[in-house]
């Protein structure tokens, strides 16, 4: 055997992971791979990997083109992850600046959501044959920048409601009943934690002060 043969074959690095959220120094690491979802314990199943991945996509495509340009489709999947991931990120901060142990569930709860959706929304773009963005909105940097955490969760229910508007003009558009269901889904638990945050806030608005003019009848 030739003294070329016995070199060691040359090892290339590994290509960065995609799903990874940009790196915030202000923020404690947040990563919304599937593995890191079932790390949480968080239910979020391995993708089954089709034997003809063109024939698949070009399936895909032929559908999608029935139902509205596939580019648009995508682009609104990214928009929703990136919003989620936003809100993953804020309220994995947010839970940190309470001791209310209620108010800390409820934020928790929502991060928790918020987290299983940005896997929903991944395994969505890539059962198209499309990568999935790994920006985070820029609404995160909006509601971290609300330093009252009652305001800065009512922001939050702002953004939240944004997302339910989203969600029903896409359901229309989606042929996959896998991925349909999955949005329908994502759409009545964010419908809920609008309610759950409403309530929580009620109490507060109702022992606020009232200024001179607040109340008065006409």
């Amino acid at each position: 055997m030739s003294a070329r043969l016995q070199e060691p074959f040359p090892m290339r690095p590994l290509p960065p992971m995609p799903h990874a959220a940009p790196p915030d120094d202000a923020a404690a690491p947040f990563v919304d791979t599937p593995a890191a979802l079932r790390a949480q314990g968080l239910r979020f199943p391995e993708r089954v990997e089709v034997s003809s991945p063109v024939c698949y996509a070009d399936e895909l495509d032929a559908a999608y083109r029935e139902a509205g340009d596939r580019d648009d489709l995508l682009a609104a999947l990214n928009e929703l992850l990136e919003a989620e991931r936003a809100g993953a990120r804020i309220t994995l901060r947010s839970a940190a600046e309470t001791d209310d142990p209620a108010l800390q569930r409820l934020v928790t709860d929502i991060h928790r959501d918020e987290v299983r959706w940005c896997g929903v929304l991944i395994d969505a773009i890539q059962s198209l044959a499309a990568t999935p963005s790994t920006r985070t909105g820029a609404f995160y940097e909006r509601a971290m920048a609300v330093p009252e955490l009652g305001a800065r969760l009512a922001l939050l229910n702002r953004g939240q409601g944004w997302v339910v508007r989203k969600l029903q003009a896409l359901l229309p558009r989606i042929v996959d009943a896998h991925i349909h269901g999955e949005l329908t889904a994502m759409l009545v638990s964010h419908r809920q934690n609008i309610a759950r945050v409403d309530a929580q806030q009620a109490p507060q608005a109702s022992q606020a002060p009232r200024g001179p003019q607040e109340g008065a009848s006409s």
